[in-house]
Formats: C-alpha cells, structure tokens, sequence
C-alpha cells in the first residue's frame, strides 16, 4: 500500500508538472488558444483568447460554445458576424485551414482551424496587423518612389500594361513623358537638398493636373511619366501637355531661394502608336528627344520617322564614346589677328572629329549631343589639355582661345581641369583665354560669376563669344568685366553694304573700348570688312580672310605666312 501510494505522489507529481509546463506554454503564446470537444464545446483556452476578443475572464467558461464566447466579445457586430461567418465556414469544410478577419479597429486577425479525429478541434487566433502594415510598407516602397511618393517605374510599367489592355476595349489613353529642362543646374547651383525639394515640388504640382484615373509616376531623377485614361480625343493629351508645361514652369520658393525650370514633354497615343508598355515609352521618350532637339518648353506626338532619327542619334552616341577611348579627335587652330599692328596674337582651338567611316564630322553634327549626353566634359578636358600643350610650343606670346560650354561652366570641376592644363604643359596662364556664349550669362548668373572669377583668378582671360545673339548683352557687360567681346559674324558680313551694320558694330566697339574691354570681330572674309573694321576702334578679327582653321602641325608656317606684307593666307 505504501509502494502504491508512493506512486500515486510520484504520478500527481509529474502531472501537475507537465500541467504546469502547459500553462506556462498557454499563458506565453501570442496567439489566441482554445480547443472544443466533438460536441463544440470549450474543453481550455490560454487568457490571450479574452485579450484579443476583450472578454471578461467569466465569459471564457468550459462548456461554451464558440457562438457564446463571441456573444460576449467587446467588438463590433459587424466584427463578430465576420468572425463566426469565418469560423463556421472553417468548420463545415472539416479539413485544416484558414482565414483572415479584418477588424473594424483596422486589427487583422489570422484564425487557423485544425479537426482532432475523433475528439473535437482546435482554433488558434493571431494578431497579424503589424505584420500586414510591415508587408504593406514594403510593397509601397516597392512600387512608390521614395523621395516624391509617386508610383515608380515598376508600378507605372503595370498601369500602363492595364492601359494597353482597355485600349483593346476601344478605350484611348496617352503616355506622356517629361523631364525638367535646367534641373541639373539648381542641383549644381544650390545643391541637392533644394534639388530633391524641386522634385517633391513638381511631384505635387503634377498631381494637381491630373485626375484620379490618371497615374503620375517618377522614373528617376527628374524624368516622369503620366497615363492619361479614357481620352475622348488626342487634343485632351495637348490640352494636359500644355497645361503641364505651364505650371512646372512657374516659379518655386525653395529654402528660401527662387528657382526656374521648364519642361519638355513627349507624347505617344495608345494604342496608336503601340501595344507593348517598353515599346510605347521608347516611342514616348523619342519624341521627348524631339522636342529637346528642337529647342525645349515644349511637347511633340510620336512620329513614325522620329524613331530613324532616334536610331542615328544613338549610332552618333555609341561612336562618339568610342572616338573618346579612342582618340580620334584633333584640335585645329584658327588665327586671331590683331588688324591694328597686322600681327597673329593667338589661336582658336576648334574641335575636329576624325570618324573613321565618315571622316571629318563638323562640330555642329556631334557637339550638341555630347552636351546633352554630358560627353563634352571629359572631350573639353582633353580639349584644354591639347590646346594648352600646343601653345607652350608656339613662339613669342602667342596666346591660345579655348571654348568652354554651358555644361563644362557647371562642371565642378572646371577649375581644377583648366589649372591641371596650365601646370602640365607649362603654359603661362596669361596666354590662355577661355570664350563663353552670353548664353551661360542667362542660365545662372550667381554660380556663372562666381566660377568666372575663379578662373580669372587663376591670370588667364576670358572673353564672350558670339556677342549681340543673346537677350541681355549690356546686362552681362555690367555684371563680369570680360577681358574681350567677339562681335558676331551676322553683324560683320553686312558690314560696308549697309548703315545697320556699321552702326552696330561702331557702338559695340566703343562701348566696349569704354569699359576697356578689346573687341574682336568674327568670321571677317573681305577686304572691305577688315577695311570697315580697321576705321574704327576694332583690335582684333578673326575669318577665312585670314585663314581657314588649320591643324597643329601648320601653325609655325602659317605664322610665318601671316606675317607677310598682306597679312592675310586667304589664298594659299
């Protein structure tokens, strides 16, 4: 008897042990636990059942069914039909399984049913909202772009395959592509910070124009996209294009400071000009390549011959990176004269391409798209090195002019390059004159005249090219003191033939001898014009008359051409 009650001791023992280990397991789970007998009644469940449905401990009785616990449930009705609709479905199925509820306090609950054979079942309940929030984020950041919020090129590509399939029910929809025409230049001018402002700025601004069926999206940096659905006509596109050209190039206040940009946006119709979502973007982005061509601000529709063009621009690109790598290019040198004294005082450096299919390509053909490519960076800087290496072999002082793009001055590192090319060729700094367009003077003033003085501090000289093309000549006098202004060759080809031109010409020449700037007069091709120049208070010409641009290799006999009696190698 005592052996036998011993073991008894021993067996309760170990029983409340492992009932002690189950309510441990029980009251530390994070789902909700309950297990019904065959009969649907409550046989246990942990205290996280009463959490989840807020019931009072007493509700949660052996014996209950699921129905009567629910009844007691501090929930919504809505919530608790949905719960036992649910459960009841889980149940009549039989087999293991599972459903989502989601509760009107935006919880989610996952309810997971599994049958006992032959004693019943067992029902779990989880609280899944922070996981389906956390699915939920990273989905957005899947699909959204993070900096603006809009769609992103994955979920836009989806929005406009689901264009493309209405359009087989006979519904229209344009794909409009832009970007900002000068945004390089307020991240340059005033950072990034105030750039990824600009794009949070026009982000809102393009969700303002548009409708709720519409998608605006950001493919990256500054480039977007815009489905336009159910179009009653192609006009509705011009109409939105227009309007979109407008308001993105209103002013912006950023951080305190006013910034400009425009526009240019290409447009493709759907499903006219397309049925596959790559193609009709590439058709898109062509003819937003058109309208950049053509002078920006503005937008242009898809065109079948646009796509030839497109094709040669990107052959044209591809041998342009490889004539990099592969040094095809040569620098040819024009004289500049000095028509006073009648002696050579420098050089232009003009850029020639040596392709190898089609010879001497002119600039005009390849120097706008290396701007637009960003190619004219590294094909400037090998440009000054050249030049600067050149001239440190030319006798006497003869001076070297190199031209320097808009997209060069923006270049961070235009400084550095042009000192980097003084100190390997061992040029003196005064021989070299670096010539920008009065274009640069509009695009940014502040940031233009702040690298113009760092240049000029470095004792080189700096003239404007091509001078009375632009909108605000007398405006850029006044702000940079240029060491030379080189009078346009429109203005000197009517030169004798007319009092227009000598009027000009005349009070450009005095102006600047006013503010002690020299004038030099392009593209002089007559004796009457270097006639006409050489009455009045004009230095320096520059023109065929003179001599055509010639290679490296020429300069020392054409220096000693142009010091005969003539001056001039016109004929040779």
């Amino acid at each position: 008897m005592l052996e036998l009650a011993h073991e008894r001791a021993l067996a309760d023992r170990e029983m409340g042990i492992q009932n002690g280990r189950l309510s441990a397991a029980l009251g530390n789970m994070s789902q909700a636990l309950c297990m019904f007998d065959h009969a649907g009644r409550l046989i246990v469940a942990n205290n996280r059942l009463s959490e989840m449905l807020a019931l009072d401990h007493g509700d949660v009785a052996a014996g209950s069914t699921i129905e009567e616990i629910l009844a007691h449930a501090a929930l919504p009705q809505n919530d608790v039909e949905s719960l036992s609709l649910g459960l009841r479905e889980l149940v009549a199925v039989g087999q293991p399984g599972g459903c989502s509820v989601h509760l009107r306090d935006d919880r989610t609950l996952a309810v997971s049913y599994v049958p006992i054979k032959g004693d019943g079942w067992l029902l779990t309940l989880e609280d899944i909202s922070e996981r389906r929030l956390a699915e939920a984020k990273i989905s957005h950041m899947a699909h959204h772009d993070a900096l603006t919020g809009l769609p992103n090129r994955l979920l836009f590509h989806e929005r406009l395959r689901e264009a493309v399939a209405r359009s087989l029910r006979g519904e229209t929809s344009a794909l409009l592509c832009l970007d900002l025409d000068g945004f390089k230049a307020v991240n340059d001018t005033h950072g990034h910070p105030v750039g990824d402002a600009l794009l949070q700025e026009v982000s809102h601004r393009l969700k303002q124009q548009v409708r709720a069926i519409d998608t605006v999206a950001r493919l990256g940096g500054d480039e977007f996209a815009i489905v336009q659905s159910g179009l009653d006509q192609p006009q509705d596109a011009t109409v939105l294009a227009n309007r979109l050209i407008e308001v993105l190039s209103e002013p912006y206040e950023l951080e305190g400071q006013q910034v400009v940009v425009g526009t240019s946006v290409g447009i493709a119709l759907v499903p006219r000009d397309g049925r596959d979502p790559d193609q009709l973007l590439k058709n898109a982005d062509t003819a937003l390549y058109a309208v950049k061509a053509a002078g920006r601000g503005s937008y242009r529709f898809f065109e079948q011959g646009m796509d030839a063009t497109m094709q040669a621009r990107r052959t044209l690109e591809i041998d342009l990176r490889k004539a990099i790598i592969e040094k095809q290019f040569e620098v040819y040198y024009q004289p500049l004269m000095n028509i006073k004294a009648g002696i050579v005082i420098g050089f232009e450096a003009l850029l020639r391409w040596n392709h190898p299919q089609r010879g001497l390509v002119p600039p005009g053909d390849f120097i706008p798209l290396a701007e637009e490519t960003g190619l004219i960076i590294p094909i400037g800087r090998w440009v000054l090195n050249q030049a600067c290496k050149d001239a440190s072999t030319w006798p006497g002082r003869i001076g070297v002019a190199v031209n320097v793009s808009p997209i060069q001055l923006g270049s961070p590192t235009l400084v550095e390059d042009v000192s980097a090319a003084l100190q390997s060729s061992g040029l003196a700094s005064d021989r070299l004159e670096i010539e920008i367009t009065e274009t640069v003077m509009l695009d940014d003033t502040e940031g233009t005249l702040i690298i113009l003085h760092k240049l000029r501090d470095l004792g080189l000289s700096i003239s404007m090219d091509d001078f009375g093309t632009g909108y605000s000549s007398l405006n850029s006098l006044r702000r940079f003191p240029f060491s030379k202004v080189k009078i346009d060759r429109s203005f000197i080809e009517g030169l004798g033939t007319g009092q227009e031109c000598n009027a000009i010409v005349t009070a450009v020449t005095d102006l600047c001898e006013t503010l002690g700037m020299i004038t030099l007069a392009e593209g002089v091709e007559t004796e009457e014009q270097l006639r006409q120049l050489q009455i009045g208070v004009c230095v320096e010409a520059q023109g065929y008359l003179f001599s055509k641009a010639r290679p490296a290799a020429d300069i020392a006999a054409l220096c000693l051409l142009l010091s005969q009696p003539s001056g001039t190698v016109a004929a040779h």
